[in-house]
């Protein structure tokens, strides 16, 4: 019993990628460069969503006939490198922190390249173990990189941060460690990986016959109910999963959330997902994968009720205060229109400084930049100084509301970790048990597409909601919805999934 439960060296080098890759999905997807995308540039957080359903949809569009092609014989690694190195290559180019359109194409390249290497790296788990372990190996991939590529990265880039205090350098270096954990501990699935389940290359591959291939594949999951029940379900509740990620730090920056307390809410995060990664797996098999994922589910609809409100209520608070601090740059955005949005931006940030323990050092350290628009910054701060003193009773009710926010924030960050490695393990390891092993990329491609699409809606239906309302906590309520119409097609789909799962 005790060598069944030990990893082979196929299952370590498989579990080796999620340790390598998870550095991307935090400090690039989750936390630390939405928050400094979304605080630094006007609109940030709407800008980061459009990003964020642009890389996804072209991922999506792709992945079954990358999957169709990927399960002749020896091409199902040939891609995996494709869109590994596409992703560590293109990582970089997000460092290029003087222009928010250079660093958002090097985002959504880069977030392609992570995606489509998921994609493979997915399907490569009937390639390294048997159906009886896919939960276990599953849920330790997660759970392993939760641990390494996302929490040692993290808290490095975290301590780089606030001993530079939010500078160029510790920007940069939370960008180009990704791309060195990520190339490095990627070596070992390079080397011991391979894909041992494929189908032979019986007539040349042709964009016809995998079109074919597509076609047919899409039918069988059509005709077997449970299966399609549980995709549908899937394309709703990992949509809502892949938005709260992508879309949480970015929320709270724009609610005018400190971007420290949130980071650290995330490595909580990270840190309670660990056991609870590998919890999820023993609890699915105690309970069955259905009603464990429906827990689940339950769960992300009370975390996005709970971040509704933190934001409902504190938005009128933040408004008026912003309102108040924006009136006295009026001015001086008046007399110069071709510098407005930088100004803008400015001042958003001053704004958000004059809250702080100690207003008048946080101002002069932003000064220079007015010097470098060519602006009096000392007169600015002034201004922006006096507003604040006369605005003292929205500032502190604004305050108090951040100070309550922020509880929520972490309490919600708690919540998350409990399902969020838990929910995607269990689903792709149920996912790998029910399709044909020598076929498994091209049904692994619907499964990513399912995936994917829903993430391009869900950070678009954010975006469009908090765009058209003028309120981001609106923009919640649209992924709420998400997770709930997942949730009541587990539940009308329980009879065809339980007996699929038999």
């Amino acid at each position: 019993m005790a060598r069944e439960k030990r990893f082979s060296k196929k299952e370590w080098s498989w579990i080796m990628y999620d340790w390598a890759n998870s550095v991307y999905a935090t400090n690039i997807m989750a936390a630390i460069y939405p928050t400094i995308f979304a605080s630094t540039i006007p609109g940030g957080d709407i800008r980061w969503g459009y990003g964020t359903s642009i890389a996804t949809f072209i991922v999506a569009i792709l992945a079954p006939f990358l999957g169709a092609v990927a399960d002749y014989k020896g091409m199902k690694k040939k891609l995996f490198t494709l869109f590994a190195l596409l992703g560590i290559v293109f990582t970089p180019l997000m460092a290029a922190l003087g222009s928010w359109k250079l660093c958002l194409v090097g985002y959504v390249v880069s977030r392609i390249g992570f995606s489509g290497s998921c994609l493979f790296y997915d399907s490569f788990l009937t390639d390294v173990t048997t159906d009886e372990r896919m939960d276990h190996v599953s849920s330790w991939g997660y759970a392993m990189g939760y641990i390494g590529g996302s929490t040692i990265p993290f808290v490095l880039s975290i301590a780089m941060l606030l001993f530079f205090d939010y500078n160029r350098f510790s920007q940069v270096f939370s960008v180009l460690i990704v791309s060195a954990w990520w190339a490095l501990f990627s070596i070992p699935f390079f080397r011991n990986v391979k894909q041992e389940h494929y189908v032979e290359k019986t007539e040349p591959v042709s964009p016809a016959r995998i079109f074919r291939n597509v076609i047919g594949t899409f039918k069988e999951i059509c005709l077997r109910r449970g299966l399609l029940f549980f995709v549908i379900a899937y394309f709703f509740y990992i949509d809502g999963v892949n938005t709260v990620i992508s879309i949480s730090t970015a929320y709270g920056s724009t609610l005018g959330l400190g971007s420290t307390g949130m980071i650290l809410a995330l490595l909580v995060t990270q840190i309670v997902a660990v056991p609870c990664s590998i919890w999820f797996a023993k609890l699915s098999a105690r309970f069955s994968t259905r009603k464990a994922l429906m827990g689940a589910v339950i769960m992300y609809v009370i975390i996005c009720l709970v971040g509704f409100y933190m934001g409902f209520s504190m938005e009128p608070s933040q408004k008026a205060y912003e309102t108040a601090i924006h009136a006295a740059a009026q001015p001086y955005e008046a007399a110069n229109p071709d510098k407005a949005e930088a100004l803008e931006s400015y001042v958003t940030r001053a704004g958000a400084a004059l809250l702080r323990e100690n207003p008048e050092t946080e101002l002069q350290q932003l000064e220079s930049e007015c010097a470098a628009l060519e602006l009096d910054g000392v007169a600015l701060s002034d201004a922006l100084l006096n507003a604040w003193r006369e605005n003292t009773a929205l500032a502190e009710e604004y305050n108090a509301c951040i100070h309550v926010s922020t509880i929520l924030f972490w309490c919600m960050a708690v919540l998350v970790g409990t399902v969020q490695g838990g929910i995607q393990a269990v689903s792709r390891s149920y996912f790998g048990k029910l399709v044909p092993k020598e076929r498994s990329n091209e049904f692994f491609g619907f499964f990513d597409i399912f995936g994917k699409c829903a993430c391009v809606i869900g950070p678009a239906l954010y975006a469009v909601i908090a765009e058209a309302s003028g309120r981001s906590s609106y923009g919640i309520i649209g992924i709420a919805m998400l997770f709930f119409l997942g949730l009541v097609t587990l539940i009308l789909g329980r009879k065809d999934l339980d007996a699929l799962a038999k």
